[in-house]
């Protein structure tokens, strides 16, 4: 297992592989998700054009809370329990059997009435709960180190 200083490293250069416009965004919904989930740990997966942080009360995936997916196309934030969760304004896309996420455009969304609902009936739909004190690890889960360049994103469609 990486110490935490590796940790944070390769989590850098998986960050570095994006524009520097993007790079500022990932760091900052990282930091708003983690001030939101201070004693989550986070996993970190590797999948060659994109990466996956997910928060967990432990070290194992299937607790989990939610993933942020930093991708080509753009950040996702995805709850656990995603069908289960009331979404009155319809802010929940996918079709998932666990999980349902939203576009994040914003690390400001994080603080969104909508979006702290969706966090707090996931965290208490959640199999294991997250310690109460403390602070959360970066754990790198798969690293493929030398991936191959991220395509660049595609223009959305309005």
């Amino acid at each position: 297992m990486a110490t935490d200083d590796t940790a944070e490293l390769q989590l850098r250069s998986l960050i570095e592989k994006f524009d520097a416009r993007e790079q500022a965004f990932i760091r900052s919904v990282r930091d708003a998700v983690r001030k939101r989930l201070p004693t989550a740990n986070e996993l970190v997966y590797d999948y060659g054009t994109f990466f996956v942080i997910g928060y967990s009360p432990n070290e194992n995936p299937t607790d989990g809370i939610v993933s942020l997916a930093a991708r080509p196309d753009g950040m996702r934030l995805y709850f656990m329990h995603g069908p289960k969760l009331p979404d009155p304004n319809k802010r929940l896309k996918g079709s998932g059997k666990e999980t349902r996420f939203i576009h994040v455009e914003d690390a400001n969304e994080m603080a969104h009435p909508d979006v702290e609902a969706l966090f707090a009936a996931t965290i208490e739909r959640a199999s294991v709960p997250l310690p109460e004190t403390g602070r959360g690890r970066l754990i790198i889960r798969t690293f493929a180190g030398k991936s191959l360049p991220r395509p660049k994103a595609k223009a959305k469609a309005n």
